[in-house]
């Protein structure tokens, strides 16, 4: 949240940064008649966009351009908007900004995201869509654009409400109950409780996982490959990414320092980073590879997926096993859990090799691409991903922590409803902090702290 004053006019510049055919100056506020009198000259219009001169402190002419009046209620902060849209010169800009902040008293540059901030406060957006504002402008794959839009648009936010008002509709049954414990109503049996509970537990269960797709199509999926020296991992990495990325030879140790590159995969993100080869202390070349293998590790740590690469033409070799093995047994050491997936390259040159490898093991020629499609729908499975419908929209972390803490408060409300002498009380207080989890989504229960956080990583101008 501002930590300024909120009623404040704020002014700045709304267009990216750098020299463009057209920038714009936005205006926020109760009261922007003196600012349209001073920049523009005359009244405008609502809502219609009118092309004028722009006025500097001595009536002298900044520049021309349209000028666009949005009075309160009916502008997209629910105060009163002025957009200046001028010609995209950064020095023009700065003018026509330093004009507008003398010629309104008591205004300030906007900080980030606080025009955003101030359509949530005034209930031109709620939360949910407030986040798909700016997920839709650092959107990366075209499949995230459209997920963002749905989101905008308040299809994700209507998802929630519905499941909120059933969740409401439950409290007042319990809670009426609990009023009126003379009345000796069965109200399990009666208000069939239990099947709506669920039901509605069901509901939750299907949006937390959209919510997961949606998170990932946002967020991405984070690849590490992993392995020692010389088993294909930058022809791996270039072979995932169609292009030359990382150098290729026969040396060892030939990559020193990570190497990373973002690719779409069905319109999902994935991170892939390719890694120095794992090798002990003593087997490094030097200080530089030392340092690199260091690095890999601190990749590996924090990867959704690994990719532990081996290499067929040295399969059987015992030298070369027990080094795999002991990179494998220092995965688990570290991170116990961690999703993986084992990729034996070089398929090409070792075919008699494939025979007899681990189960869910993938073989692959990094040099001729066979075994690519198999890997890469291996790698959405890991994350969970399914054959997203069309209608699904963009989600954040936050979003699915808060729907897996409905989840379990219903699945607790569930336990208490099963009891034979179903405790109303428990069950109430469950189904109480369910519709707290899901309002924290579209920010019927915010903290001025969660605030901050998302509107402070908005751009300036918005």
């Amino acid at each position: 949240m501002s930590s300024r004053h909120p009623q404040d006019p704020i002014i700045a510049i709304a267009s990216a940064p750098g020299r463009g055919a057209v920038g714009i100056v936005r205006a926020s506020g109760r009261d922007l008649a003196p600012l349209v009198d001073a920049v523009c000259g005359r009244p405008l219009v609502p809502r219609v966009a009118t092309l004028l001169p722009f006025r500097g402190e001595r009536g002298e002419t900044l520049d021309q351009g349209l000028a666009i009046h949005f009075p309160a209620p009916h502008s997209v902060t629910g105060e009163s908007v002025l957009e200046l849209q001028a010609h995209g010169g950064p020095v023009l800009l700065q003018l026509l900004l330093a004009r507008c902040l003398a010629a309104l008293p008591g205004s300030r540059l906007a900080e980030p995201g606080e025009f955003t901030e101030r359509a949530f406060l005034n209930d031109k957006l709620d939360l949910a869509q407030a986040e798909a504002v700016a997920d839709l402008i650092d959107a990366s794959t075209e499949a995230a654009a459209r997920s963002a839009a749905r989101s905008l648009s308040g299809e994700f936010s209507a998802r929630i409400g519905t499941l909120s008002r059933q969740t409401v509709e439950l409290r007042l049954l319990v809670e009426a109950t609990l009023d009126f414990p003379e009345e000796e109503i069965d109200f399990l049996e009666q208000a069939r409780a239990r099947e709506r509970l669920a039901a509605l537990a069901a509901t939750v269960a299907e949006a937390l996982g959209q919510a997961r797709q949606g998170a990932l199509l946002r967020e991405g999926l984070r690849v590490v490959l992993a392995g020692q020296p010389n088993v294909g991992k930058s022809s791996l990495l270039n072979a995932l990414a169609g292009a030359e990325l990382a150098i290729v030879t026969a040396i060892p140790g030939t990559t020193r320092d990570r190497v990373s590159e973002t690719i779409q995969l069905h319109g999902v993100p994935l991170h892939v980073t390719d890694t120095a080869g794992l090798r002990s202390d003593t087997e490094a070349a030097d200080e530089v590879e030392r340092i690199g293998i260091a690095r890999s590790w601190q990749a590996i740590a924090a990867a959704d997926v690994v990719l532990h690469l081996h290499d067929l033409t040295r399969r059987g070799e015992p030298a070369y096993e027990a080094a795999d093995t002991a990179i494998a047994t220092e995965i688990d050491r570290r991170l116990a859990g961690l999703p993986r997936v084992q990729v034996f390259n070089k398929a090409d040159a070792a075919p008699d090799a494939v025979a007899g490898l681990p189960d869910g093991a993938i073989a692959l020629s990094a040099h001729t691409g066979a075994g690519l499609e198999a890997l890469r729908e291996r790698l959405l499975a890991k994350a969970g991903w399914q054959a997203a419908p069309e209608g699904l929209a963009i989600a954040r972390t936050r979003h699915v922590q808060a729907l897996r803490r409905c989840a379990d408060h219903l699945a607790a409300a569930q336990a208490h409803a099963a009891q034979r002498d179903a405790a109303l009380e428990l069950l109430a207080e469950e189904l109480r902090l369910a519709h707290h989890a899901l309002g924290e989504i579209v920010g019927e229960f915010s903290t001025e702290d969660l605030l901050g956080e998302i509107f402070g990583r908005f751009c300036i101008g918005k």
